[in-house]
């Protein structure tokens, strides 16, 4: 469960490395907390660096799509540390927050998941995201 001022680490390519909750956009359960398959808005803690030397003209599309320290971005939820009860009596928790950054059309921004995700997103509605994620638990 994760509420304002909770850190997630992002696990995609898209350049992200650790951000922090500044909003629930998507919580059907509790106002204001957030759990696996729900939307927040975050706020890039740390990032990749830039390279400096890259070729890249700084009005391409492809200049936008870079990630910087104090930006603010929508993510998705894939792993908490809350445990999560599945409809078979099982509990199900992970070592650490964990999200991956959206684009305005709730497309995944990076090309790659670097981690597991939890099984309940499929359910959820982003099956892209569970298709896409190295493992499903």
């Amino acid at each position: 469960m994760l509420g304002l001022k909770s850190t997630i680490n992002i696990i995609d390519n898209s350049g992200a490395l650790i951000a922090e909750v500044v909003n629930v956009l998507k919580a059907k359960s509790v106002p204001g907390v957030a759990t696996v398959g729900d939307e927040v808005t975050v706020v890039i803690q740390k990032a990749r660096p830039i390279p400096q030397n890259s070729n890249i003209n700084p009005n391409s599309p492809a200049a936008a799509n870079k990630i910087r320290r104090g930006d603010l971005r929508r993510a998705l939820i894939v792993r908490t540390k809350q445990p999560i009860r599945r409809p078979d009596g099982r509990y199900v928790r992970f070592d650490d927050n964990a999200g991956v950054l959206l684009n305005a059309k709730k497309e995944l921004l990076g090309t790659r998941i670097g981690g597991v995700v939890a099984q309940e997103l499929r359910a959820k509605g982003w099956g892209k995201i569970v298709s896409v994620a190295p493992k499903v638990v």
